[in-house]
């Protein structure tokens, strides 16, 4: 991208409403259990009390609470899909670490209670972005494939996706027009943005592209700044998270 296009892109930034919401907690029950990859747990819940649920934007959160030994344990996930007419919540469970959230979802049997809360907001992105770039490791394809799935024609999307291998490749249904890019490495190295940084080296990013980045902290923060160094990409259009750090439980990482 040239200095003109950089500046103009800089310039007309896309607008993103915060939308706050009131936050409850919810008794849910397990409907159903399907492992979508073997390391993915797809949980579809149902309660009345989501007669209300709000959840605006692919990447919002709700909290997760597992009763332990010491008191109650916290977790964010992504709210995969909702329906409140049919009152239903779908999550998407990771598998790659034994914290106590996992270890739940992998006991999990229809019939089974679990606490949730939120979203406490959203972070709505102007529907005038007709063009994205995706880029997250396996915490973030609950929300990758929220993105891809809400989206209507005339949208272009292109996904680099880190996982383990081709069996945790996921397959998605969406009226937008997807280019699918997979990094296989080993979870051992989910600290290592190299994979990502391998395929993203060889995309091209047309102007008026939002970037959504989310994975463990270090890697988000060096693709991060491989956009911003090395492909002079606008902040303004650039949006990351890191959905996990490293050796820290709970734990979170936005960048502004």
């Amino acid at each position: 991208m040239d200095n003109k296009h950089f500046n103009e892109q800089a310039s007309s930034a896309p607008g993103i409403e915060r939308v706050r919401h009131d936050t409850r907690r919810r008794s849910l029950t397990v409907e159903s259990i399907t492992d979508i990859t073997p390391g993915m747990r797809r949980i579809i819940f149902t309660g009345d009390e989501l007669a209300d649920f709000i959840s605006l934007a692919p990447d919002d959160h709700i909290k997760i609470f597992i009763p332990t030994a010491e008191g109650e344990e916290r977790r964010d996930y992504t709210p995969r899909r909702y329906d409140n007419a049919e009152r239903r919540l779908t999550i998407d469970f990771a598998l790659h670490e034994a914290g106590p959230v996992t270890q739940w979802a992998l006991g999990a049997r229809p019939g089974d209670r679990l606490e949730n809360g939120g979203p406490r907001g959203s972070a709505v992105v102007s529907a005038s972005v007709k063009c994205w770039l995706l880029i997250g490791d396996e915490t973030a394809l609950p929300a990758i494939g929220r993105r891809i799935e809400e989206s209507g024609a005339g949208t272009i999307i292109t996904t680099i996706a880190a996982v383990a291998s081709p069996v945790e490749e996921q397959a998605f249904e969406t009226r937008a027009e997807l280019h699918l890019h997979w990094a296989h490495r080993p979870l051992s190295q989910a600290t290592d943005a190299a994979a990502l940084l391998r395929l993203l080296a060889t995309a091209d990013i047309p102007p008026e592209t939002f970037v959504w980045i989310a994975a463990e902290a270090t890697v988000t923060r060096e693709i991060r700044t491989y956009l911003l160094t090395e492909r002079a990409y606008p902040l303004s259009w650039i949006k990351a998270s890191g959905y996990w750090v490293f050796g820290k439980a709970d734990a979170t990482e936005k960048f502004a």
